[in-house]
């Protein structure tokens, strides 16, 4: 019998909304963030889940704590699944990006797989950590057949990519999801299968991130936004 995972982004944080970069920067959530988890969990109410886990970093948390509501389950912290580390970009606004690094910003945005972030981690690291740490989650929860697991957004893009059964090359070609956003998968104890990805059915346009923003629409504005 295959298990299955929700893995879900985190509400929105204080760099979503002021286009700061926090990968491993431990910043809060804002008030829309606070709204998005109280539809994240009314979305989780009535679903069964056996075990769950969250990135160590608060804004991770907080949406597991949604998730989980009213279900009485430890929240088990996994640093594997938290956020691509920025090195010195690090809440530091997304725009200082290009005067640090020319070459990674323009990877950032037209060659994902390449990314070094500056002092900080590869992308080719990201994708695989992510997959280890969610495989390793499901192998260890032999007693749990449906697991959440609440992450990041480029770390949950990463993870895709892979459970598509792309190589990071085709790492573009994965969407980014909107805050709070569900991906549902199936693991038959090796590999990934997706359901269905980056489904935020339960935000209404006024409660969404990204449709507040513009930089994930155009490359010439990605990192002003």
């Amino acid at each position: 019998m295959k298990k299955i995972l929700y893995l879900v982004r985190h509400c929105e944080a204080e760099g979503n909304l002021n286009r700061i970069f926090h990968g491993n920067y431990d910043s809060d959530i804002t008030e829309n963030g606070r709204r998005q988890l109280e539809q994240l969990a009314l979305r989780f109410a009535g679903a069964r889940i056996d075990a769950l886990y969250s990135s160590p970093l608060r804004r991770a948390k907080k949406t597991a704590e949604a998730v989980g509501r009213g279900k009485d389950l430890e929240i088990k912290i996994c640093p594997g699944l938290i956020e691509i580390n920025g090195g010195s970009l690090e809440n530091r606004p997304w725009k200082d990006f290009p005067l640090l690094s020319e070459s990674e910003a323009y990877n950032w945005v037209y060659k994902p797989a390449e990314v070094r972030m500056p002092e900080g981690e590869t992308m080719r690291d990201l994708y695989d950590r992510i997959w280890d740490a969610l495989a390793g989650i499901m192998n260890t929860e032999t007693d749990s057949d449906i697991v959440a697991a609440v992450s990041h957004g480029c770390a949950i893009r990463a993870f895709l990519c892979r459970a598509l059964g792309w190589g990071i090359e085709r790492l573009g070609d994965v969407e980014w999801c909107d805050n709070t956003a569900v991906s549902k998968l199936l693991f038959d104890g090796e590999s990934f299968s997706v359901v269905y990805m980056n489904d935020s059915s339960h935000l209404d346009s006024s409660l969404s991130t990204l449709k507040k923003q513009n930089w994930f629409r155009d490359s010439e504005n990605y990192f002003n936004g």
